[in-house]
């Protein structure tokens, strides 16, 4: 599968217009560590990269120069730096005398990589970067990409740079997880031969990562597989989670407080709630923390239903974290398992149950596709009551209102097997559908909407009471 990109259409497209484009270009792509950023620039840009530079992590600005000293050897063998920079602004003039001697026709193409560790607090990395585009690169044939796992730092200190920065981001891009249908192409490449349950299974235990992905052994099922990569001593994903938090926020422990926050209360919280739970103070910390989950993936706010702005509720999306945390960390550092009884395990019902909630929220568009209504106007929010007096409380995770007077309120139900509607779940349903008359007072039709993995039994209950089913299948649409 070599120099193969699984979906990037959008990326690919805007990489290499930018290459054809008759002006200099700078291009930011955002997302998540581990998300593929780094391979699709080198993928696309292959043989076309005339210098290229990664930040190293939790390092001094002396080390960074030093790197940066020996990517100037690698890719400009004939130029001899004058001598060793002790500034960034140094540094990117030594790299535009190279860049200029190279004498290139050719659109030249510089990649600064985790940009983040790069522009620490006082390196004067962006200072120098500021000039070296303003004084040179913007009116040469240049494309300059930068890249950045850190979402919130990108956006904040290049995107909305109020200083030399400032509308210089002439393309941003964002880098999502696969989908359902490019994680399935993608174990067809590798010759992974899996039906879509197992890799439901394995979208549901790691997400759409490239990174995490790539772990997959041919031959093994999704259990086989995740008993490997995160079970096992030497296994990927056995000790990710700080990794991951640790490389992405200075101050990582407060993040992991919110998510743990987060991943103990699955029906999501308030931001109340959540001061009520990590003990934090209601002020500007908290918010840079909970804007920096959004951006780089690992969180997802949902507006309430006719709530205002303070009542959105925040809930834990990033599959791996939720995985680790029900399962991986509770082992211990030395301990074993054998997951491949997972379904006998106490914590599967709940976490499969929550684990697939969260695909079907990320794959709203195909669920939207399925129903019939991709065409039509609509909004996605959550819905959550507490009793009142007579009234009981209700909870809808996913609701489509949409513009031709109908709202979807979406039941989702995890299963190994055809799902059959019980006579309690009709009483569930039917209680969540009054709650939410009550409080709405909309006038809207409402369609009790069905997502199973599997079809739907069609007993009286099915029958009856719901009325559009939604089976695993159409979440694999492109």
């Amino acid at each position: 599968m070599n120099n193969v990109i699984v979906g990037r259409k959008a990326q690919i497209k805007e990489l290499e217009e930018a290459l054809q484009s008759g002006k200099s270009e700078m291009i930011a792509l955002v997302g998540r560590r581990r998300v593929g950023k780094t391979y699709l620039v080198r993928q696309v840009y292959a043989g076309r990269v005339d210098f290229e530079l990664t930040g190293l992590q939790n390092t001094n600005k002396g080390e960074q120069l030093l790197n940066f000293v020996f990517a100037m050897d690698k890719y400009f063998p004939e130029y001899k730096l004058p001598n060793r920079p002790t500034s960034w602004l140094e540094a990117l003039h030594f790299l535009s005398q190279a860049l200029e001697k190279k004498g290139k026709s050719e659109k030249m193409v510089v990649f600064l990589d985790e940009l983040p560790w790069l522009g620490s607090s006082r390196s004067g990395f962006l200072t120098a970067l500021s000039f070296f585009w303003n004084s040179w690169a913007s009116t040469r044939p240049v494309v300059l990409v930068i890249c950045g796992s850190a979402a919130s730092w990108m956006v904040q200190k290049v995107i909305n740079d109020r200083g030399g920065l400032h509308n210089r981001v002439t393309r941003l891009l964002y880098l999502y997880p696969f989908t359902l249908a490019e994680t399935e192409t993608y174990c067809v490449m590798r010759q992974i031969n899996l039906n879509r349950y197992q890799i439901m299974l394995l979208y549901m235990a790691m997400g759409g990562i490239p990174m995490y992905l790539d772990q997959l052994k041919p031959g093994k099922s999704a259990v086989q597989n995740i008993q490997d990569i995160c079970f096992s001593e030497a296994g990927y994903l056995r000790n990710e989670f700080d990794r991951l938090y640790a490389s992405l926020f200075s101050n990582y422990q407060q993040h992991i407080a919110v998510i743990r926050a987060l991943a103990a209360r699955r029906i999501g919280l308030t931001r109340q709630e959540i001061i009520q739970n990590t003990k934090f103070s209601n002020g500007g910390m908290l918010t840079e923390i909970l804007e920096e989950l959004d951006k780089s993936g690992f969180i997802t706010v949902y507006g309430g239903y006719g709530k205002k702005v303070k009542e959105s509720l925040y809930r834990l999306t990033d599959q791996y974290s939720l995985f680790y945390l029900t399962f991986i960390e509770p082992l211990g550092a030395n301990s074993k398992t054998d997951f491949t009884q997972l379904s006998d395990l106490p914590q599967w019902k709940s976490w499969s149950g929550y684990a697939f909630e969260n695909v079907c929220l990320s794959h709203v568009q195909q669920i939207k596709k399925a129903l019939g209504i991709s065409g039509v106007a609509s909004s996605v929010s959550s819905f959550v009551a507490s009793r009142k007096e007579e009234i009981p409380g209700a909870q809808i995770d996913l609701l489509i209102d949409r513009n031709d007077q109908v709202i979807n309120l979406c039941e989702v139900k995890f299963s190994t097997s055809d799902y059959e509607v019980t006579k309690n779940d009709v009483e569930r349903i039917l209680n969540k559908k009054r709650v939410f008359l009550h409080h709405s007072q909309t006038k809207k039709q409402i369609f009790i909407t069905l997502i199973t993995m599997f079809a739907a039994l069609n007993n009286s209950n099915r029958i009856n009471y719901i009325d559009v089913a939604v089976e695993g299948n159409s979440l694999f649409a492109e």
